[in-house]
């Protein structure tokens, strides 16, 4: 009887166990899970940008010189009309000079000289006319010979032509006449080609870059003398990858911070998207003006964007590793009801790297299974898998940082 009971217990051990392994078995095996939930989501885009001003600059030399002097360095704030560069370009101040002196002496040596030539023509002419009425007489009453005569009508024409050739050598000399009309503008394209040596500022803005010292030798093909980043609005460029641009819309705001200021963030707008796309990158370039700009940004600054592109509340949302056989705004998951797998379709909203708005075919605190890991009509035990933290109830990260080449 002593040694029945023992045996009766062992026995009914091994049933009991046999039992919980059938009902375990029976169960199905142990598979992570999501519990769904309902969380504020913001979809954002997250890129890398750089800062960049409206329009930038570059400042050349017209003609060939050498640097005499340069009078700004990086950095320096410059307005409109402020001297850069001043060249050193001897021989063009010795053709203005030129240009000036034969002007000069146009006006005052060769005109007057003229003028007084002029006078003596109308004289002598005038003297060969009375001359000729005077032989004519004699000749009507036999004084002289027809030779006689017939020299001084020769000498009125030759004085004449005199007179003719004065008038014409006036006329192109008097003021507004062809011969200084073309003095004048040698001599301002002389002055023009002078004034070239002096480089001034086109536009307000601050100095970039300075490629030339004093002694260097310039041409007007050639690498750029400076260049000015243009007084305006300050932007953020961003190179965005091509399949997120449907995303993106003017107005946008978003969140950046400098590589240089982690601690300083700060807004910006979207207000250009580019109509190409660079095909070599697979880019799209789009720009976020700020205002107000905050202090310590400087031109091609590195920055990190957080695009804002859409925003709900207190949605449904799914880890995108329960999703299958995804096609648009449609998908399927491996829900589990009454213990079983049961593969039902699902209509998506806001997608992103890590969650996914579910806008039909499931509700909250239904269980999902990770993709795959079960088959449809199989009994599972669920083993609560965490919604991913780094995303739950801030937001859902649409791409990762777009480096510049």
């Amino acid at each position: 009887m002593t040694l029945k009971r023992p045996i009766q217990i062992a026995l009914l051990g091994c049933v009991l166990l046999a039992g919980f392994i059938g009902f375990r078995v029976w169960q199905g095996p142990l598979v992570p899970a999501y519990q769904l939930k309902t969380i504020d989501l913001t979809q954002n885009v997250v890129a890398t940008g750089r800062i960049v001003s409206t329009s930038r600059v570059q400042v050349n030399t017209e003609i060939a010189g050498v640097v005499l002097e340069r009078r700004v360095k990086e950095g320096d704030r410059v307005n409109a009309g402020d001297v850069l560069i001043v060249l050193r370009a001897d021989d063009l101040a010795a053709k203005a000079q030129e240009a000036q002196a034969s002007l000069e002496q146009l006006q005052r040596a060769r005109r007057p000289q003229a003028l007084a030539a002029l006078r003596q023509a109308e004289a002598q002419f005038a003297q060969t006319q009375r001359e000729v009425k005077r032989r004519r007489d004699l000749f009507k009453a036999d004084s002289i010979s027809r030779e006689v005569r017939e020299q001084a009508e020769n000498q009125e024409n030759t004085a004449k032509e005199a007179l003719e050739q004065a008038r014409l050598l006036v006329a192109s000399l008097e003021p507004g006449a062809s011969e200084e009309n073309v003095l004048r503008e040698r001599l301002a394209a002389a002055k023009a080609l002078l004034d070239k040596t002096t480089i001034r500022a086109q536009v307000a803005g601050t100095i970039l870059t300075r490629n030339v010292e004093p002694g260097d030798a310039v041409q007007p093909v050639g690498k750029a003398l400076l260049e000015i980043a243009r007084a305006g609005d300050t932007e953020i460029l961003i190179p965005l990858d091509e399949r997120n641009i449907g995303n993106i819309a003017l107005g946008q705001t978003g969140v950046c911070i400098a590589d240089a200021y982690p601690n300083r963030p700060f807004q910006a707008r979207v207000n250009f998207i580019s109509p190409t796309v660079d095909p070599q990158r697979g880019t799209v370039d789009i720009r976020l003006k700020i205002d107000p700009v905050p202090e310590g940004l400087k031109q091609d600054m590195t920055l990190s964007v957080d695009i804002v592109t859409a925003e709900r509340s207190n949605t449904l949302v799914i880890p995108n590793d329960a999703l299958l056989s995804v096609t648009g705004s449609q998908a399927q998951v491996l829900a589990v009801q009454n213990g079983k797998v049961v593969r039902t379709p699902v209509e998506l909203g806001l997608r992103g790297l890590a969650l996914t708005e579910i806008k039909q075919g499931l509700k909250a605190d239904d269980w999902v299974l990770l993709a795959a890991s079960a088959k449809e009509g199989a009994r599972v035990r669920l083993a609560p898998q965490p919604i991913p933290a780094h995303t739950q109830g801030l937001s859902s990260r649409k791409e990762t940082p777009v480096k510049f080449n």
